[in-house]
């Protein structure tokens, strides 16, 4: 969650250093679109749009390869939502921010029978850490790149935050980059070169953490409701069926007392345990009883 809204935060915030670095082009006009697409709409923190004068750029930032439905497939998908609303071209990049050997960072594709999808793989541990180096926005990305030397690379990014001249600018993107090291160092190494205090101080990851902890909260309340349907329906089959046992084991009382008279209480006890099945049964056969002694005799049996 956190890495998702980190990454929402830096995209949204430096378009152009993102456009500059996967699309090789400078642009000044851009618009962020929604990440909700019409149709059963589909969304995700770490999807972003940025439309240009002429192109959307379509990012997906993946922690882990494995998602559901499977990458390629929501590929396709959002494709053929956007080209449809907007019907402009479309430059799909995902970004594998976290080394694994699995095959799924490889695969930039959807194939099926008479279909096949092209998108652009990043694995960014592989990427030279040079570009990334050169705008506050990437900065936080370039802990992540490929080097020989992880800890000298993680200097240099500290480096190149503390340059930084504007000091809210500053502490968000020190914040941001403390985050996404934090998939690839160890707590103590980070804590090295770059503030913890920025942590708290920075409005950017009150808004992060605020933002996650509502996601986190209405994710509950949804689980919640479902959860309260699902024992709703349970508690309501369960109190209709005990209505209809009580309805049941009522008629039966009072045909037994019409058939047999008062019946005496240790057997009005065994009656009220009996099932609505049992009680049903009973109302079939109690019109051949002729004494309390068949209505005991039929319990004895039920209960053995």
């Amino acid at each position: 969650m956190t890495y998702d809204n980190t990454l929402k935060y830096l995209v949204e915030q430096y378009p152009e250093d993102f456009i500059r670095y996967l699309l090789v082009s400078e642009a000044t006009d851009i618009q962020i679109l929604k990440t909700e697409l019409n149709q059963e709409p589909i969304r995700a923190d770490s999807v972003t749009f940025l439309q240009t004068a002429n192109q959307i750029l379509h990012l997906e930032f993946q922690t882990l390869p494995a998602s559901t439905p499977p990458l390629p497939l929501r590929m396709l998908d959002y494709w053929v939502r956007l080209y449809r609303q907007y019907n402009c071209d479309i430059e799909q990049v995902v970004i594998f921010l976290k080394p694994t050997t699995s095959e799924a960072v490889f695969v930039d594709r959807f194939t099926a029978r008479n279909t096949t999808h092209h998108y652009r793989i990043i694995r960014i541990w592989e990427q030279d850490p040079e570009p990334l180096l050169l705008s506050p926005g990437l900065l936080p990305l370039a802990t992540l790149a490929r080097t020989d030397s992880p800890q000298s690379l993680l200097q240099q990014v500290a480096v190149q935050v503390s340059m930084i001249g504007e000091e809210a600018t500053k502490q968000s993107i020190s914040v941001c980059t403390q985050l996404l090291a934090g998939l690839v160092f160890e707590p103590e190494l980070i804590r090295q070169f770059l503030r913890r205090e920025d942590m708290r101080e920075s409005a950017i990851y009150q808004e992060i953490l605020q933002e996650g902890l509502q996601e986190g909260r209405q994710r509950g309340i949804e689980q919640g409701i479902e959860q309260g349907i699902e024992q709703g329906i349970e508690q309501g089959i369960e109190q209709g069926i005990e209505q209809g046992r009580q309805s049941e084991l009522r008629l039966v009382m009072r045909l037994l007392t019409r058939r047999l008279g008062s019946i005496n209480s240790q057997l009005q006890s065994r009656l009220q345990d009996l099932s609505l099945a049992q009680l049903e049964d009973l109302g079939e056969v109690l019109l051949d009883f002729a004494s309390e002694d068949d209505l005991m005799n039929w319990l004895n049996r039920v209960e053995a």
